[in-house]
């Protein structure tokens, strides 16, 4: 016995450049009632916009060819009740603010599951997010700080560090060690 077929919910773009992420949401999306069209890039996400804005999308910050808030800001402009949300490995405070003032209505951190991705996608607009299960820690959240602020000085050590009132040694040896969890 087959599952019965969900309520169609619009077009949603999904905007990756990891394949395999890509076509396992789309699956999952497509399961959940989306009719989902893919794009492996910026280019080939904004040629699919100027065709035909999707009513949702799911956008990759960090493209091989780009920014993702680049595609979004293109979904804004053609078809402003687009509903479209940022996936990043990468979340800083600064990005998030821009993606949502691009016109993102969510930020979700990688990887998220599709469920959290339907309920970003649909939640109603003053309708708050539930707070994080695992919410990042003290040491991530000076991390995240760091790595935001080195990427701002074109990943000059020095710079960063003077910018941080930091030994440059010391921010060497945070830069080398991986993202605390």
């Amino acid at each position: 016995m087959t599952e019965p077929e969900a309520a169609p919910l619009g077009r949603l773009l999904i905007v990756d450049d990891d394949r395999a992420f890509q076509q396992r949401l789309e699956r999952a999306m497509e399961k959940r009632g989306f009719q989902t069209e893919t794009a492996d890039g910026v280019r080939e996400a904004l040629s699919k916009v100027a065709v035909q804005a999707p009513d949702y999308a799911v956008v990759d910050m960090r493209l091989e060819d780009g920014s993702g808030l680049d595609v979004v800001e293109a979904i804004r402009m053609k078809k402003p009740d687009a509903r479209a949300i940022i996936l990043t490995g990468y979340g800083n405070i600064a990005t998030a603010v821009t993606a949502v003032k691009l016109g993102a209505i969510d930020y979700l951190a990688k990887p998220a599951d599709a469920d959290d991705i339907l309920a970003a996608l649909t939640r109603r607009p003053n309708e708050k997010a539930p707070p994080p299960e695992n919410p990042m820690s003290a040491d991530r959240v000076r991390w995240e700080h760091i790595q935001r602020v080195y990427e701002l000085c074109d990943r000059n050590v020095s710079e960063t560090a003077r910018r941080l009132n930091m030994h440059r040694r010391t921010l060497q040896r945070i830069l080398a060690k991986r993202a605390p969890r």
